[in-house]
């Protein structure tokens, strides 16, 4: 197996979930994954053995940073991105479903909130239960900035939950 094919099959998923997390709406990850292999495939002869994944998350990243500024500026000019417009072509099939697909949307919202750096520790650690070392490493930063990444991710998170949770609240009430 060639080093492109085989760094597909080790970390395509995780490179996805990345990209999902990251801000990528579901129906761009595909494309997305398909844009960091193609950047690693031009790239296969500088990705140095052992640093795959770090490669790899930091082309997500810049790839979800690039698609959330696109989404920023439909916003400013008041368009809608297709991704939030929600279709009935295919109800949910039971009322557990819709509660998940609910807190995933209000998931997004709050990752959506917070800055790169900051939802990228947070995911790493919280959702791909990576410690704090094995994050530091993955992104090239000192185990300290990781940590404090990490603190300032939950508590700027534990914010945008209360107003989320307050918002709630109040459209409840109306």
């Amino acid at each position: 197996m060639d080093r492109l094919a085989a760094l597909f099959e080790a970390h395509a998923a995780f490179v996805a979930r990345a990209l999902r997390r990251l801000g990528i709406p579901d129906r761009d990850v595909d494309d997305g994954l398909q844009e960091v292999f193609l950047i690693a495939q031009s790239k296969l002869d500088v990705i140095e053995p052992g640093k795959e994944r770090a490669f790899l998350l930091g082309v997500a990243r810049r790839r979800a940073s690039t698609l959330r500024r696109s989404l920023d500026r439909a916003a400013r000019r008041n368009e809608q991105p297709l991704d939030w417009v929600k279709t009935t072509e295919n109800p949910p099939d039971s009322v557990e479903r819709t509660e998940q697909e609910h807190a995933r949307a209000m998931l997004d919202e709050v990752l959506d909130a917070l800055p790169l750096d900051l939802r990228t520790v947070l995911v790493l650690h919280e959702l791909e239960e990576m410690d704090i070392p094995e994050i530091a490493e993955l992104l090239g930063i000192p185990v300290g900035t990781a940590a404090s990444r990490l603190r300032r991710a939950r508590e700027k998170f534990e914010v945008q939950a209360e107003r989320m949770r307050a918002r709630l609240a109040r459209e409840g009430e109306g």
